[in-house]
C-alpha cells in the first residue's frame, strides 16, 4: 500500500509539471482531479452542461485524442484499397487520377476545405458567451457561403477542365466537379458539430467516407473499365479506371454527408432548446456573414499556400516533359503517378500517424503561453517535437530500408516496381521534416504567431518552384528531381519553424536527445529489420513465389524492429519513464517495462 501511495504521489507531481492536475481544482470534461488515482469519483453534470458542450467527454485533449484515432483509421482504410484499386486501373490510370485530384485539392481548398475550422472557430466564440442564436446564425451562414462558393467551384472543375489538366484527365476531372459543392456542406455540419465541442461526429463521418470511397472507387472503376468497347486502347481504359477511382472520392462524401445531417437532425432538438433560454441580442444575417468571410479567408489562404506545391510541381513537371521534351503524354503521367500515388502516399501514412498522435499535446501549449508560463511552453513544445521524432524517425528509416519490399507488398506491379520503391526510399525522409513540421506550425499558431506558418511554407515554396524548374530544363532527372524538391521543401519547413521557435521562445533544444538518440536506435533497428526480412525471404522463396515470399518477410521484419527500436531508445534515455506515463495507459506500460528489465 505505501509504494502504490509512492507511485500514485509521483505520477500526481507529473501531472502538475504536464498541466492536466491542479490541487482543489476540476478540469472540464469530467475527469477527477487526480487521474492517475486507482479509485477514483467523476463528478456529475447539470443537463445545461452537458448541452453547452461541457459534459463528459468534452475536453480537448479528449476530443483531440478522438480525431487522432479516426485519422489512423481513416488511413488504415486508405492503405489497404490503394492496392487492388492501383491494379485495376494501372499506372498509366493512377497518373490520370493523380493529376486531376491535384487540380480537385486546389479548387477544395480555395472553396471549402477550410470551412470545418474557420466555422468552428466563429461559432465557439460566440458559444463561450452564451449567444446561442448568434452561433446558429452563423451556421446558416456558412451553410450559404458552402453552396454559393460549391457551386461556383464545381462549375469551374466541370467547364474549366481543359484548361487545367492534359487532355486525357478531362473527363476524370469533371468526375470530381460535383464533389466540391457536396464538400462544402458536409465541412460546414462538421464545424457545427466541433464548435460545440463534439469530434464524434466528425470521426464516424470521416471512417464511412473513407470507407465508401474505398468500396465505390474498386467497384467503380471495374465496371466502366468492364464496360468499355471491344477496340477501346490502353488508354481509354485507364481513363475508364481513374473516372471511377474519382467517383469513389464522390460517393466518399456524399455518404458522410447524409451522415452528418442524420447527426444534425437527431441533436437538433438539444441546440434549439438552447438557444430558446438565449436572450441575448442578435446580430444581423448581413453582419454575420461579413464576420463569417473575415474569418474563412486567413483559413483558406494559408491552406492555399501550404498545400499549392505537389499541384504547381505537378503542373511544371507536366508541362515541361511533355511540350518541352516532346515526351508522350501517357509515358510521362505514368511516371508522375509512380511518385504522386505511390511514393508519396505510402510517406504519407506515417506522417499522419505522427502527428495524430502528437495532437492531444498542442492544446496545452496555448494554455501555458495564455498563462504567462514561457519555461513551461518550451518544456512541452520541445515535448512535442520529440513526440513526432520518436514516431517519424523509425518510420523513415523502415520505408528506406525496406522500401522495395512495402512497395511491392502494396503496388505489385512488377514493371514499375523497381522505379516506384527507388522514389520511396529517396522519399523517406520526408517523413521526419514533415511530421515534425507540422507540429511546430502548431506550435506557432498556439503561441499566436499565425502568419509564421505561411511565411516558411511560402519561402520553401519559391525556393524549390526555382529548383524544380531549373533541374527539369538542365538535367535528365526526371521525376528524381521531384523528389529532390519534396525533400528540399519540407526540410526548409523545417529549418525555418525551428528558427521562428528559437526566436519567439527562445527555443533551445537538446540536439543529442531529441535527434541523435532516436537516430541511432533507428540506424540498429533498420539493419536488424532488413537483415530479419533477408533471411526470411531467401528461405520462403525456395519454395514460395516472389509476392508470397515478400509477404511472409515483410511483417517478422516489422514485429522486430519495433521492439528493438524502442528497447535501445529507453535503454539510451531517449524515451524516459516520465514519457512512457503520459501516454494512455501508461502506469501498465511502465509495470510491463520493468518486469521485462527494459527499466
Amino acid at each position: 500500500m505505501r509504494d502504490r501511495e509512492i507511485k500514485n504521489g509521483q505520477r500526481r507531481e507529473k501531472g502538475k509539471r504536464d498541466g492536466i492536475y491542479e490541487e482543489g481544482a476540476w478540469r472540464a470534461g469530467g475527469e477527477s482531479p487526480d487521474p492517475y488515482a486507482e479509485d477514483v469519483r467523476v463528478p456529475k453534470w447539470s443537463d445545461e452542461e452537458e448541452e453547452d458542450g461541457a459534459g463528459p467527454g468534452g475536453g480537448i485533449v479528449v476530443q483531440a485524442g478522438i480525431l487522432a484515432i479516426a485519422t489512423i483509421v481513416v488511413r488504415i482504410i486508405g492503405l489497404l484499397y490503394r492496392a487492388p484499386l492501383t491494379a485495376i486501373i494501372g499506372d498509366e490510370g493512377n497518373g490520370y487520377y493523380g493529376a486531376a485530384y491535384n487540380i480537385y485539392m486546389i479548387i477544395l481548398i480555395l472553396s471549402s476545405n477550410s470551412l470545418p475550422a474557420a466555422i468552428s472557430r466563429q461559432m465557439s466564440a460566440k458559444i463561450a458567451v452564451k449567444e446561442y442564436r448568434n452561433a446558429q446564425r452563423a451556421f446558416h451562414c456558412a451553410v450559404l457561403y458552402s453552396l454559393i462558393v460549391g457551386t461556383a467551384g464545381s462549375m469551374l472543375l466541370y467547364f474549366g477542365a481543359p484548361l487545367l489538366v492534359p487532355s486525357n484527365a478531362v473527363p476524370v476531372l469533371r468526375v470530381f466537379a460535383p464533389t466540391v459543392f457536396l464538400f462544402g456542406i458536409l465541412g460546414a455540419v462538421r464545424g457545427y458539430f466541433q464548435a460545440n465541442q463534439s469530434m464524434v461526429q466528425t470521426s464516424v463521418s470521416q471512417i464511412l467516407e473513407q470507407i465508401a470511397n474505398a468500396a465505390v472507387s474498386i467497384g467503380a472503376a471495374t465496371l466502366l473499365i468492364r464496360t468499355a468497347a471491344l477496340h477501346a486502347g490502353k488508354t481509354e481504359i485507364a481513363v475508364r479506371g481513374a473516372m471511377g477511382s474519382a467517383l469513389g472520392t464522390g460517393s466518399g462524401v456524399a455518404t458522410a454527408l447524409l451522415f452528418m445531417a442524420i447527426a444534425y437532425l437527431r441533436h437538433r432538438g438539444k441546440y434549439f432548446r438552447r438557444i430558446g433560454r438565449d436572450t441575448k441580442a442578435v446580430e444581423p444575417y448581413k453582419a454575420i456573414m461579413k464576420s463569417t468571410i473575415l474569418v474563412i479567408t486567413p483559413f483558406i489562404l494559408s491552406s492555399f499556400i501550404l498545400n499549392l506545391t505537389t499541384t504547381l510541381n505537378q503542373m511544371i513537371y507536366l508541362k515541361m516533359m511533355i511540350d518541352g521534351r516532346g515526351l508522350s503524354e501517357p509515358a510521362v503521367t505514368t511516371v508522375f503517378g509512380l511518385f504522386s500515388n505511390k511514393a508519396v502516399v505510402i510517406t504519407n501514412i506515417p506522417i499522419s500517424v505522427a502527428t495524430a498522435v502528437s495532437a492531444a499535446i498542442i492544446p496545452n501549449i496555448s494554455t501555458s503561453h495564455a498563462s504567462g508560463d514561457i519555461a513551461e511552453t518550451r518544456r512541452r513544445s520541445v515535448n512535442a517535437s520529440r513526440m513526432a521524432l520518436v514516431i517519424s524517425i523509425p518510420c523513415a528509416v523502415g520505408l528506406a530500408v525496406l522500401a522495395r519490399p512495402v512497395t511491392m507488398l502494396m503496388f505489385p506491379q512488377w514493371d514499375t516496381l523497381d522505379m516506384a520503391s527507388m522514389l520511396l526510399a529517396l522519399q523517406a525522409v520526408t517523413v521526419i521534416f514533415l511530421s515534425v513540421g507540422t507540429i511546430t506550425n502548431a506550435v506557432l499558431q498556439a503561441i499566436g504567431k499565425m502568419n509564421m506558418p505561411i511565411v516558411s511554407a511560402g519561402v520553401s515554396l519559391i525556393i524549390q518552384t526555382v529548383v524544380l524548374a531549373f533541374l527539369l530544363r538542365f538535367t535528365d532527372w526526371g521525376v528524381y528531381a521531384l523528389v529532390l524538391v519534396s525533400v528540399l521543401y519540407a526540410a526548409i519547413i523545417f529549418a525555418l519553424n525551428e528558427l521562428f521557435l528559437r526566436r519567439y521562445l527562445d527555443l533551445k533544444i537538446d540536439s543529442a536527445q531529441v535527434y541523435g538518440k532516436p537516430l541511432l536506435s533507428a540506424a540498429v533497428m533498420g539493419v536488424a529489420a532488413f537483415g530479419v526480412y533477408t533471411g526470411i525471404f531467401r528461405l520462403v522463396s525456395r519454395f514460395r513465389g516472389e509476392y508470397f515470399s515478400n509477404f511472409a518477410a515483410v511483417l517478422p521484419a516489422i514485429l522486430v524492429a519495433v521492439p528493438v527500436y524502442f528497447f535501445l531508445l529507453i535503454k539510451l534515455k531517449g524515451f524516459t519513464e516520465e514519457d512512457i506515463l503520459g501516454l494512455p495507459k501508461g502506469a501498465g506500460l511502465v509495470r510491463l517495462l520493468r518486469k521485462l528489465r527494459w527499466l
